[in-house]
């Protein structure tokens, strides 16, 4: 029988680690876009947050433009799905919330400029 391998363990990530990985994730969420505004999700305002642990699990914080925007159902799982798409990452999660409510405010002045709402 052939002699098994170990992979040791990854080294936990330190908290610069982790922060360079968070932007990693920013990254892949940027390939989702609300299918109402041709702006990416991240820099659209909607995610509020992203952490990530020691041994890259993902959890991310974000919200819709509004309670009864039409991709309610499916907008968290795009970002769910893009964020597994980070390469090392562990398991991910999705949380939705409406604290506080989405508002233009949380857009970057650019992405503002560029819709016309500056």
């Amino acid at each position: 029988m052939p002699e098994r391998i170990e992979t040791p363990p990854a080294e936990p990530l330190n908290p610069i680690q982790r922060s360079l990985f968070a932007n990693e994730v920013a990254e892949q969420i940027r390939t989702v876009y609300d299918p109402e505004i041709p702006v990416n999700v991240y820099d659209l305002g909607l995610i509020y947050d992203i952490q990530v642990d020691e041994a890259k699990n993902v959890h991310i914080v974000m919200t819709l433009t509004s309670p009864a925007c039409p991709v309610a159902g499916t907008l968290p799982g795009e970002v769910e799905g893009a964020a597994r798409q980070t390469p090392g990452v562990g398991k991910v999660s999705v949380e939705l919330t409406w604290d506080p409510p989405f508002t233009i405010d949380r857009m970057p002045e650019d992405i503002r400029m560029m819709l016309g709402l500056d």
